[in-house]
């Protein structure tokens, strides 16, 4: 690949755990189209896809779950340990990555792309970047990531750190530097002011103001993080009780999830929480007042999600509704969704984001967007 023309690509890499991805998603907030790298390659050796054959006649059968599926823990043991076995995997999986990428930015509508890969500097991508972020964080923040959010084993976590390149390598060959040591209100701070002082004016993209609703109609606008108190006054009101929701773990959330508010006269009366990742859409967050028609609201609120899930050329949306919502399957149906199990989705990505995001207690209801997948199975 040597670039492509019209778009400005950022190019976000780092070590593991030091929050790459809450970073890639801080600039989707922004307006950049963002691909994740390392999930492609995730779903390029799944069952079915075009690289699962030759990665598992590679490992042998070690690495296979009881249904067939490549165990990625087993097969990280492997070539984590082993510089060979990594360089052997990386030849069979990059190219079929470096495919997915070009297909996703010559689509994409919009001029900033972010490409978070944790190989980034090592191969050819990097020269299609005109930027290289790079993320960092203390060795004792990564391994507390690793346990706590990863659920893996000091030891484990310890050889993935310690089976990277020292992160000072890559700063050294960054344009931007993040450092996600700290707070989340800390690198909001540091990506908004690298967005507005690096970026090409150019590219950066311009927020059209919303047309003014009449008085008591509803609007559907796209929350950003000075909504953070809001949503958490609203979350308080109409969520379980018992969880608290402050700012803080508002704007955390906004280092996961986008956030849709339903409003009317200004006042907020239904929210949505859903986030993007390998192509999926999850919406994991539903809220509507009780005084406000769910046909309606769901019309709006679920249908900017799929505009917004277009955009992002997501392949299905998973909804995750509690039972109270879930009763209402002809709603849902109007909306082109129906009640499915995880098994039955079929598509091994598609069954993963089902099975990563399910809260507890909620009802699973999918539509699928578009038929033509970026890594077709074989």
């Amino acid at each position: 690949m040597a670039g492509w023309p019209g778009k400005y690509v950022i190019g976000l890499t780092g070590n593991i755990a030091t929050g790459k991805s809450a970073v890639r998603r801080m600039l989707e907030h922004l307006g950049a189209y963002g691909i994740d790298a390392d999930a492609l390659a995730h779903r390029a050796i799944s069952l079915g896809g075009p690289g699962y054959l030759r990665v598992a006649r590679l490992f042998g059968e070690y690495i296979l779950d009881e249904d067939g599926q490549i165990n990625r823990a087993r097969l990280g043991r492997i070539v984590f340990a082993d510089p060979e076995a990594l360089k052997a995997l990386e030849k069979i999986v990059h190219p079929l990555v470096r495919q997915a990428i070009n297909l996703l930015v010559q689509r994409a509508p919009q001029k900033v792309i972010v490409i978070e890969a944790i190989k980034l500097l090592e191969g050819e991508l990097r020269a299609a970047c005109d930027t290289i972020w790079v993320t960092k964080a203390s060795r004792e923040v990564q391994l507390n990531r690793l346990v706590t959010k990863r659920h893996m084993t000091e030891g484990d976590a310890l050889q993935r750190i310690q089976s990277q390149s020292p992160q000072v390598e890559k700063i050294a060959a960054a344009n931007v530097v993040i450092d996600n040591s700290g707070s989340i209100e800390d690198t909001w701070r540091q990506v908004v002011e690298a967005w507005q002082s690096t970026l090409p004016p150019a590219v950066i993209p311009r927020e059209e103001a919303a047309p003014v609703p009449a008085a008591g109609e509803l609007s559907v606008i796209k929350a950003r993080p000075k909504h953070a108190q809001q949503i958490a006054d609203y979350l308080a009101k109409v969520a379980d009780h018992k969880v608290r929701h402050s700012r803080m773990d508002v704007l955390e959330a906004f280092g996961e999830k986008a956030f849709l508010l339903l409003q009317r006269d200004e006042k907020v009366v239904g929210l949505v929480g859903w986030q993007v990742e390998n192509l999926v859409t999850r919406v994991d967050e539903i809220y509507v007042d009780a005084q406000i028609p769910l046909a309606d609201a769901g019309r709006m609120m679920i249908g900017e999600v799929e505009r917004a899930s277009r955009e992002l050329q997501c392949e299905a949306a998973l909804l995750f509704l509690p039972k109270t919502l879930a009763r209402a399957e002809k709603i849902w149906a109007g909306l082109g969704y129906e009640k499915r199990t995880v098994e039955s989705l079929g598509v091994r990505a598609w069954q993963e984001a089902a099975r990563e995001s399910r809260p507890a207690d909620s009802e699973l209801f999918f539509h699928q967007l578009r038929k033509d997948r970026v890594l077709r199975p074989v």
